[in-house]
């Protein structure tokens, strides 16, 4: 049974002009999701103050967004085991709870383990060459074999061959979908999603039923990025959705790892070099490790900023 709290998160994000990670950073507050019921400003931005204009709009349908929570809950566990952690929860990602635009709540499938903390995500593009599939599964092995968790995006090309290595190397692997916990995109890739929730998490920020979308795709970015400490860049052109990702993980404070072949090959990675840096070339999976931090240390920072929330020394 999901808490009334939890489904009152849920409903919040149903109302029109509602920001999702307005709402998220202000339920951490202290009373902040009571606050968000009443349509009360919880932060100093125009990003918060449209959202309780927006909330105050909609409180009337809020009931009825309880019951479309509840039941979209129920479905998702009914078709197929999926269980809901929100930012109410301990056990809500630490690494996700660090950025800014973290999403309220997360569908997953298979389960969340505390040393997920110490993951890298291995992204690139659809149409990888031969030779960037093979650097991506040997990165991803690589990583497996000092313990790291291993995110990716669930599509074809870079990230399938990322998922599909870290299987065969007896890792886990997380699969951050751009679509609803009750869908597969591609469909290519069902197999493999149930092959990941077996040993690892399929996990999606969306509704169950959401589709692939426009907009899905970025927004699964932002969380590939944001439970991952960095990510590792294989392949990616210049309106690749995986160069979006690198930009992502410098906002959010973490590290964009570019290949040296994808530096030598396009411009906008040696541009970021020369930028950000926190963008680093590597040559080899040692480079990655060693900028890893522990869970431990993580969790600490993940604490502080929790604290802070709450207004406590």
């Amino acid at each position: 049974m999901v808490p009334d709290d939890r489904l009152h998160l849920l409903a919040l994000c149903a109302l029109p002009g509602v920001s999702w990670y307005a709402v998220a950073r202000a339920a951490q507050e202290p009373e902040g999701l009571t606050r968000l019921l009443r349509g009360e400003q919880t932060e100093k931005s125009t990003e918060g103050a449209d959202t309780a204009r927006a909330i105050r709009e909609g409180l009337g349908e809020l009931d009825r967004h309880v019951v479309r929570a509840r039941d979209e809950v129920n479905a998702a566990e009914e078709a197929v085991g999926a269980k809901l952690v929100t930012v109410l929860d301990d056990e809500y990602p630490a690494n996700l709870r660090l950025i800014f635009n973290l999403p309220p709540f997360l569908f997953y499938r298979g389960e969340l383990q505390r040393d997920d903390v110490r993951s890298v995500a291995v992204v690139g593009t659809r149409g990888a060459s031969d030779e960037g599939l093979g650097r991506a599964r040997r990165m991803a092995a690589a990583l497996v074999g000092d313990g790291v968790t291993v995110l990716s995006g669930l599509a074809a090309g870079i990230d399938s061959a990322a998922h599909e290595a870290t299987l065969e190397a007896d890792g886990r692997t997380i699969a951050v979908m751009g679509t609803g916990i009750l869908r597969a995109y591609p469909a290519s890739n069902k197999e493999l999603a149930e092959r990941i929730a077996e040993t690892g998490a399929l996990v999606s920020q969306f509704w169950p039923t959401q589709p692939p979308a426009r907009h899905t795709f970025p927004r699964r970015n932002v969380v590939t990025s944001g439970m991952s400490q960095g990510t590792v860049v294989i392949e990616a052109s210049e309106t690749s959705g995986a160069k979006m990702q690198a930009r992502l993980a410098l906002q959010h404070g973490k590290m964009a790892f570019l290949v040296e072949s994808l530096v030598t090959s396009q411009k906008w990675a040696s541009d970021y070099l020369r930028k950000y840096p926190r963008a680093v070339e590597i040559h080899d999976v040692q480079e990655v490790i060693d900028r890893l931090r522990s869970t431990e240390i993580v969790e600490s920072a993940t604490e502080g900023r929790r604290q802070l929330a709450l207004g406590l020394p």
